[in-house]
């Protein structure tokens, strides 16, 4: 099931073009959610230097066109595309983002696309520069773009086996909005903020400035030069856009602006009454704070005070999390967790050799069928002595020809399989490698919070390296 949107990027209040854009980047592309960076791809610009990339290609419009529309200038166009859990690889579903990106800009503007395995739904982000390669026009965002970018994504998403949203009707208001709530009952506007906000403060904002920077990358509007804080909630498919801003206070309980400032600086926890009951989860160990590094760096006494409550949240959770797991004892704890980093290691290794077996096959296969479609061309070709004459007329067929050849001998093939053999041996191997990331994805969720929980009870305990590396020896 893939569901896209596009939303427009602007600079919004107290930014410049060059932050908005490295705000939104850099989110896209955090290690944590991309696994250090392997799931980004790039088209027209360098992944690293992509948000100065965008800001020269405007500076360039600017001079050429002389075009400029100040705040209300869109420098971006950003796309969620999102797939059922467990249905997909994340090389499947960041090589299935840029597809819809080269076919839905044509291949006339940079982009870039980091998929995210941080959910249980695996999902790309996708950005667009809105000015061209050539830096003479801009994306134009028509009436029906979401429209024509969703059934492109739901298109190709069929050409790869994968599901899509059916809707039970071709209105895209009522009948779609009760295929995606089976109760009948969108959610309010109100309800809708409260959830955006929840997962703006679960990124853990530092300041209020910075939370409406997330707001805004949710696809908030905040209503500028009001003396209380005015929110539009996000577009979403199937449900009607909001027409007036919500007063922020009208939210009520923890969703008030004051509510809000004292949840950034952890004065406040937020009451789950009156809200829909969730399935109780084991809490997952977090790494603790470096206080005294950060107030080195300059962090004043309230960042000090809200990091001081955030270990000692860490803590309990690791505490609970250690004693659920039966690792009170730190020498099972280490065992475990050098077991846990093994395992990992051992499936990540035997994913990327089938994902080359894969590969090969797959190279293999192509060869084989363009020599098999060119073999009558080149005989031909041969038998007209090589004719330059019929090289021209047949260039293409005859470069197929000779590239499936050194192929073969770059194999040291002798005796060509058939497709129907190497099929056969590509089926297991991709149903290895879907079961083997399953397991995969698995065993990092269980070497990550095992790392995270050894690495606070060595701080607490003040464990360092050197010890662990002489107690070691003393046990040899």
């Amino acid at each position: 099931m893939a569901t896209t949107r596009i939303m427009a990027l602007h600079t919004g209040k107290g930014r410049s073009v060059a932050k908005a854009l490295k705000d939104s980047i850099d989110y896209m592309e955090n290690p944590f959610k991309t696994d250090n960076g392997e799931w980004i791809s790039s088209y027209e610009c360098d992944a690293r230097t992509a948000d100065n990339e965008f800001l020269l290609s405007k500076q360039k419009y600017a001079a050429l066109t002389g075009r400029s529309q100040g705040s209300r200038d869109v420098i971006a166009y950003h796309v969620r595309q999102s797939f059922r859990p467990g249905e997909i690889t994340p090389e499947e579903a960041n090589r299935i983002g840029y597809e819809l990106a080269m076919r839905f800009t044509k291949g006339r503007y940079a982009f870039l696309v980091c998929t995210h395995t941080d959910k249980a739904h695996i999902h790309s982000h996708i950005i667009w520069n809105s000015t061209t390669l050539d830096c003479t026009r801009k994306f134009r965002n028509f009436f029906f773009s979401a429209i024509a970018l969703r059934r492109l994504s739901d298109l190709i998403c069929v050409e790869n086996g994968l599901s899509v949203i059916k809707k039970p009707g071709l209105s895209p208001g009522k009948d779609y909005a009760r295929h995606m709530f089976p109760d009948g009952k969108p959610p309010s506007f109100q309800e809708r903020l409260r959830r955006v906000i929840d997962a703006s403060l679960e990124r853990q904002p530092a300041t209020f400035e910075d939370f409406i920077t997330l707001m805004r990358e949710a696809g908030c509007t905040v209503v500028e030069g009001s003396a209380h804080l005015k929110l539009f909630a996000p577009h979403e498919d199937g449900l009607k856009d909001q027409k007036k801003p919500t007063r922020c206070n009208t939210l009520r309980g923890d969703y008030t602006e004051q509510a809000i400032r004292e949840r950034i600086v952890g004065l406040r926890v937020p009451a789950s009454a009156g809200r829909a009951p969730e399935t109780i989860v084991s809490p997952r160990p977090s790494l603790l704070i470096d206080i005294e590094t950060k107030m080195r760096e300059g962090k004043g006494r309230g960042y000090e005070r809200w990091a001081k409550l955030q270990n000692l949240k860490s803590m309990s959770r690791t505490l609970i999390y250690l004693q659920e797991n039966g690792l009170d004892d730190y020498a099972v704890l280490k065992a475990k967790t050098v077991a846990a980093t093994d395992q990992f290691h051992a499936l990540s290794s035997r994913i990327k050799e089938l994902e080359t077996g894969l590969a090969a096959s797959a190279e293999l296969q192509k060869h084989i069928i363009n020599y098999s479609k060119t073999r009558q061309v080149y005989i031909d070709y041969r038998k007209a002595g090589y004719s330059k004459k019929f090289k021209v007329l047949h260039e293409a067929d005859i470069l197929l020809h000779q590239t499936a050849k050194k192929h073969f001998d770059s194999l040291g093939l002798l005796k060509l399989p058939t497709i129907k053999s190497l099929r056969a041996d590509y089926a297991p191997m991709l149903a290895e490698k879907k079961k083997a990331y399953g397991e995969y994805r698995q065993a990092k969720d269980e070497m990550r919070e095992l790392l995270t929980a050894k690495s606070n009870v060595d701080r607490l305990l003040n464990i360092t390296d050197t010890q662990q590396e002489r107690g070691t020896k003393r046990d040899r």
